[in-house]
Order: structure tokens, then C-alpha cells, then sequence
């Protein structure tokens, strides 16, 4: 991605999304949005893309072995989840007071 502008996204961490594409396509079950990489346009989900990581023991973890932990996915997976409708939604971005704020476009209500 490009480092002379700073892209914008309608996903911020502690959102609830589904994944639209994918092994982990599932548009009825919500997810929790764990952290979000700007630079590389990747979003971390949780119980999404779990990898096996193989870990040596060190000072810290005596016993080593496998880890299983959450990989991040493109961005443009997932979409938004509408509490109200119980869908995925697009959104709309308008300003209230002075303020950008994120409104669903199916329900039409503020999302927080």
C-alpha cells in the first residue's frame, strides 16, 4: 500500500463483523474485531484463519510446542454486522455536530 495517504476504513477494532469470503465464510455468525493493520489493509478476527505455530522453549514458556492463534485477513473479507437487522451492512459516513460518525445503511441507525 502506499505511505502518502492514510487509508480509511469503515471497520475499527471492537466491532462486530462476519466474514463474506473465505475458509471462515459465515454471514450468520458475528465476530469480534481483535486489531486492525492500517499498512497492510488486514484485519485480525476473532476464531478466524487460526494457525498452528510451532514455539521452542524459552525462559518465558518452558514448555514450547504448538500454538494455536488467530492470522490476519484482508480487510475487504468482512463486513460490518447490523445488531438491528441481523445482517451484514455497508456504511455510510456522514457528519453529526462536527463529528464523523458511521451510520448503517440497511437500519440506518448510528453505529457506536
Amino acid at each position: 500500500m502506499s505511505t502518502r495517504f492514510k487509508p480509511k476504513y469503515s471497520i475499527k477494532k471492537g466491532d462486530t463483523v462476519v466474514v463474506i469470503t473465505g475458509e471462515d465464510k459465515d454471514l450468520k455468525k458475528p465476530r469480534k474485531v481483535l486489531e486492525i493493520i492500517l499498512e497492510k489493509g488486514r484485519v485480525l478476527v476473532e476464531g478466524v484463519n487460526i494457525i498452528t505455530k510451532h514455539t521452542k522453549p524459552t525462559s518465558q514458556n518452558t514448555k514450547g510446542g504448538i500454538v494455536k492463534k488467530e492470522a490476519p485477513i484482508a480487510i475487504s473479507n468482512v463486513m460490518l454486522w447490523d445488531a438491528k437487522t441481523s445482517t451484514p451492512t455497508k456504511v455510510k459516513r456522514t457528519r453529526d455536530n462536527g463529528k464523523l460518525v458511521r451510520i448503517s445503511k440497511k437500519s440506518g441507525e448510528v453505529i457506536k
